[in-house]
């Protein structure tokens, strides 16, 4: 698996405008720094004390996503470099976000998650729960908190009519809230099993791990 020779056939691949982060989770930082070396600055993460180790230690130019499911009370551990976090699914979640990222006087910039697979095991909130989260006067007053646009995953399956109908949903949902509020600029859908159907679908943001990285070392 030559990581610098897929950083680069992913870059010539995929559109100028699509941001392609690559998930490193479970990866060792040997691996980070290979990806690093061959131009890559996006690195995303789904745990945060590994997320944090890996800042601690590689280049201070990188810059690190949060992908995975975020309790609240974790949220104090990357609040100091932390640059998107992909997978906001309430307001509670923002509010300690905006609390967090304060205490480093930082902006922490945020992708609400909405629900497009049909799986239990997928997080997310409703098109409906998202709109009434950017209304709120809460969100309104937030300083530190910046949310810049939506995120999704759809369901693990072969059939590609289904993905690409979960994908062109969001993205209908996205266009409609980017009328509304026209702060949002991300639309982040897309992993190394799907990505070409969420660009096809209008995807600006894609999470590729295994495709750059190999499987995953899980323990």
């Amino acid at each position: 698996m030559n990581i610098a020779e897929n950083i680069k056939s992913f870059k010539a691949e995929i559109p100028e405008e699509v941001t392609l982060v690559a998930v490193s989770k479970t990866k060792p930082e040997s691996d980070i720094l290979e990806a690093y070396n061959a131009g890559q600055r996006i690195f995303g993460e789904n745990k945060i004390q590994e997320m944090t180790e890996k800042w601690e230690n590689l280049p201070k130019d990188i810059k690190w996503h949060m992908l995975g499911h975020v309790q609240r009370n974790k949220v104090k551990y990357m609040a100091e470099y932390v640059n998107l976090i992909h997978a906001v699914d309430s307001l509670k979640l923002l509010k300690e976000i905006e609390k967090q990222a304060k205490k480093y006087d930082r902006t922490i910039e945020c992708l609400l998650q909405i629900k497009i697979a049909e799986e239990d095991t997928k997080y997310g909130i409703d098109v409906d729960e998202a709109d009434r989260i950017l209304q709120s006067q809460a969100y309104r007053d937030m300083t530190h908190v910046k949310v810049v646009g939506l995120m999704g995953m759809a369901t693990l399956t072969e059939k590609e009519e289904k993905i690409k109908k979960e994908f062109s949903f969001l993205k209908t949902t996205f266009d409609t809230f980017k009328s509304r509020y026209n702060f949002l600029h991300t639309l982040s859908m897309g992993m190394s099993g799907d990505y070409k159907i969420a660009i096809d679908c209008g995807s600006s943001m894609i999470r590729v791990g295994s495709a750059i990285f190999g499987e995953r070392n899980y323990n």
